[in-house]
């Protein structure tokens, strides 16, 4: 009985992720990706401090994939110069470290990607009035 609920849970938090994603403007969405990496590493600590070995795996393997292929992935290095390059950079440093945290079991690496991806997130976020007068821009010049 209790796993049935469970089920339920799970498929509306799944429609809602999906209603999110599926409204959302580019910059929303790496805003998405930020806040999907923070909370699987925040599984990943919770199953770390409660030895559950198999599940801590599968959340830090959960966030160095949204890092990866969403992230890292969304990076265009032909465009986006040194920043991009950075960032890059800096995914390749979150993702190793995040690997590193599950081998030897460190809470203290989890922690570090961890601030490193609310920085990050805090900035982009940070960052929404510009993007949306951009955006708001070309729309304002095409009635004229």
């Amino acid at each position: 009985m209790f796993s049935q609920g469970h089920a339920g849970a799970n498929a509306y938090a799944r429609v809602g992720i999906e209603t999110s994603v599926m409204g959302a403007s580019p910059h929303r969405l790496i805003v998405l990706l930020y806040q999907g990496a923070r909370q699987a590493i925040a599984q990943s600590r919770l199953h770390l401090q409660q030895g559950n070995v198999a599940e801590r795996g599968m959340a830090i393997s959960k966030a160095i994939r949204i890092i990866e292929s969403g992230l890292q992935a969304s990076l265009n290095l032909e465009v986006g110069g040194e920043i991009a390059e950075r960032l890059n950079a800096l995914y390749d440093y979150m993702a190793r470290r995040l690997l590193q945290a599950n081998i030897n079991q460190s809470e203290a690496m989890l922690v570090e990607v961890d601030r490193l991806l609310a920085t990050l997130e805090e900035a982009w976020i940070g960052i929404a009035p510009e993007i949306a007068r951009m955006a708001a821009q070309p729309a304002a010049e095409s009635l004229r």
